[in-house]
C-alpha cells in the first residue's frame, strides 16, 4: 500500500502561478525521496506550463535519474495539429531535461476528445495521438504508455477495447467520487481492472476538498483516531485499492508531505469501524451540500436531454462546497455526458426541457441553473 505518487500541480509559490517558492518545493521533494517514495506527476500545462521546469529545478537536477520515476502527459486539450506534436513531446523532454519519461499519458481522454461532440471522430483521432505515443515507445523515449480519463466507464470500457497499448489509467477517485453518478470512479476503477491494465489515482483529497469538512463530520472522524489528519482518511481509502501505481496527492506544503508520507508508511486495509465512520462523515458532507443528497435521490429516474437529473445536481452541488468551485473535476464531466447522450455541444446552448419531480413539483428552473454552471466552468 506504500504507493504515494507527489502530484506537481500545486506547487508552493509566493506571488502567482509560476512564481515557485523552490527552498521550500526541494524541502518537499527531498523529504518524499527520503520518505522511500519515488512517483512525481506533472503536466505540460500544470502551473500555466511550468510545472514540468520546476519538476526538472526541484527534483531531475538534484538527484541521480534512477532514484526516482517521473510522469507528464500530452496536452490533448489544446487541440495542437499534427504538425506541432512531434515538437511539443520534444520540448517536453527538454522541459524536464530527461532522455526518458517513466509514464506518459495522454492528458484528459473523453468523450469530446475521442469521439467529437459529433460521434464521429475526435481529435484524438484525427491527430492520430496514439499512434505518435506508440512510436515514442518503440523508441525508448517513454517506458510505460497510459491516459488520463475524465469520463463515463462506458466510453473507458470501449477505449481500452480499442487500444491495449493503453498500460495504465489515471482517473479521480475518492470517497466522493467512488460513486458520483458524472465522475464515476467506482464503475471506471472496475472496467481498468476487468481490462487487467493498473490505475493511478489523481484527487485522491479532491483538490483539497476534503481535508476539512463539516464540524460534525470531522468530530465524528476525530473520536475514532484522534491522531489522524482528517485527509488522510480519503488518502487511505485509495491507499488500499488494488493494482495501483500511485495514489496522487498535490501537495503545497512540507507538512502536506509529511502527512502523507506518515500516512502511507502506516496504511492499512480500513476496518469495518474505520469504513463506517468515513460512509457517515461522508454523507454528512454531502447534506452540507447547497442541494442536499438526499433531496437529489427524490430525483432518481428523471433525465435532461439524456443525463441523470440526479447527477447533474449532484455534481453542481458537490462543486460549491470545494475550495475552488470553479476549478473543481466535477464541472466538465456534464459536457461528455450530454455528448455522449446527444451528440451536442452544450456550450451552444439547449433546446428547452421542463423537468417535472415525481410528486409534479416543476424543477426546471434549478436544473437549468446547475447546467448553466457547470457549462459557464467547464473548458
Amino acid at each position: 500500500m506504500n504507493n504515494l505518487g507527489f502530484g506537481m500541480m500545486r506547487l508552493p509559490v509566493r506571488s502567482g502561478p509560476t512564481d515557485f517558492d523552490y527552498d521550500q518545493l526541494c524541502k518537499m521533494v527531498d523529504a518524499f525521496l527520503d520518505a522511500g517514495y519515488t512517483y512525481f506527476d506533472t503536466s505540460f500545462v500544470y502551473h500555466n506550463g511550468k510545472s514540468e521546469e520546476a519538476t526538472r529545478k526541484a527534483l531531475i537536477e538534484r538527484h541521480p535519474r534512477d532514484s526516482f520515476t517521473v510522469a507528464t502527459k500530452f496536452p490533448t486539450f489544446m487541440l495542437i495539429p499534427e504538425e506541432k506534436i512531434e515538437e511539443t513531446f520534444q520540448s517536453q523532454l527538454e522541459n524536464l531535461g530527461v532522455d526518458y519519461i517513466d509514464y506518459y499519458l495522454l492528458h484528459n481522454i473523453q468523450n469530446v476528445y475521442y469521439d467529437g461532440y459529433d460521434g464521429k471522430g475526435g481529435i484524438v483521432k484525427t491527430t492520430h495521438l496514439f499512434e505518435h505515443a506508440k512510436k515514442w515507445k518503440e523508441d525508448g523515449k517513454i517506458h510505460h504508455l497510459g491516459i488520463s480519463f475524465h469520463s463515463s466507464a462506458e466510453l473507458l470500457d470501449r477505449v481500452l477495447t480499442e487500444h491495449s497499448e493503453i498500460e495504465f489509467v489515471q482517473i479521480a477517485l475518492n470517497p466522493i467520487d467512488w460513486d458520483s453518478e458524472l465522475v464515476q470512479a467506482g464503475p471506471c476503477y472496475d472496467v481498468i481492472r476487468r481490462h487487467g491494465r493498473k490505475v493511478v489515482i489523481m484527487e485522491a483529497v479532491k483538490g483539497g476538498g476534503l481535508a476539512k469538512l463539516p464540524e460534525e463530520a470531522e468530530a465524528l472522524l476525530k473520536a475514532v483516531h484522534p491522531d489522524w489528519s482528517i485527509a488522510s482518511w480519503s488518502v487511505r481509502f485509495c491507499l488500499e485499492k488494488e493494482d495501483v501505481i500511485a495514489v496522487l496527492s498535490g501537495m503545497s506544503t512540507l507538512e502536506q508531505v509529511l502527512d502523507n508520507t506518515k500516512t502511507s508508511n502506516e496504511a492499512g486495509p480500513l476496518t469495518e469501524e474505520e469504513k463506517k465512520a468515513l460512509a457517515e462523515a461522508i454523507r454528512i458532507y454531502r447534506e452540507s451540500a447547497p442541494i442536499k443528497q438526499s433531496e437529489i435521490d427524490s430525483y432518481k429516474g428523471l433525465l435532461y436531454h439524456g443525463v441523470p437529473v440526479s447527477a447533474i445536481l449532484q455534481a453542481y452541488s458537490i462543486c460549491q462546497i470545494q475550495p475552488d468551485p470553479g476549478f473543481s473535476d466535477d464541472n466538465n464531466y456534464l459536457k461528455n455526458a450530454i455528448a455522449e447522450a446527444e451528440h451536442v455541444d452544450f456550450h451552444n446552448g439547449l433546446e428547452k426541457q421542463t423537468v417535472l419531480a415525481p410528486d409534479g413539483t416543476d424543477i426546471t428552473e434549478m436544473v437549468e441553473k446547475a447546467v448553466a454552471w457547470l457549462t459557464e466552468h467547464s473548458f
